[in-house]
């Protein structure tokens, strides 16, 4: 019934783990750390960059957004390691470290796509906040990529394999807490 009346109002139900423990996400900014809690108990932990430009809800800004999020699309289930994504789709290009030489200025998003919409009105949801309208997302990145230190255009970037180990963790729904 819950998850029915989650779904009527727009937002989606947290899925639970074995045990009937809830999941979830918490990205660190300034620990530049995302960890992974059934409930209260910590699960797995990686680090990720954040945005070089710090924090904020406007679009436009570069700027990684703050509060509360869900996953609201898993994309690249079936994508290769290093799987190239433009417009969330496959391009079919792989990013090898020639390719990233080629193009280190470029905003590669990579392997796996966690798309995040805000759960906080006028916060991180609608309006010139939306999280999901900016496409924020949890998504890998170029090994050559430094991680654990502040450098995206606004999305959370992680490892490649760490990505796909989360991936498998987390379902639609999962909430996603950004926090300073």
């Amino acid at each position: 019934m819950a998850a029915e009346e989650n779904s009527q109002s727009g937002r989606s139900a947290r899925p639970l783990v074995p045990g009937g423990v809830r999941r979830r996400v918490v990205v660190s900014l300034a620990e530049q750390c995302l960890r992974v809690f059934d409930g209260e108990v910590l699960v797995a932990q990686y680090p990720v960059s954040t945005s070089a430009n710090g924090v904020g809800e406007r679009e436009g800004s570069l700027q990684t957004p703050r509060g509360r999020h869900a996953i609201c699309e898993k994309i690249g289930e079936d994508a290769p390691r290093g799987a190239v994504f433009v417009g969330r789709r496959a391009t079919g290009e792989l990013c090898t470290a020639a390719a990233w030489a080629a193009a280190p200025g470029r905003d590669w998003i990579l392997t796996r796509i966690l798309w995040l919409e805000g759960l906080e009105p006028g916060v991180n949801r609608d309006g010139d906040v939306d999280s999901r309208g900016r496409y924020i997302y949890i998504h890998g990145t170029p090994d050559q990529e430094p991680i654990g230190v502040a450098l995206s255009h606004g999305c959370v970037r992680m490892r490649n394999d760490d990505v796909i180990a989360l991936f498998g963790m987390v379902e639609v729904g999962t909430e996603v807490e950004i926090v300073e």
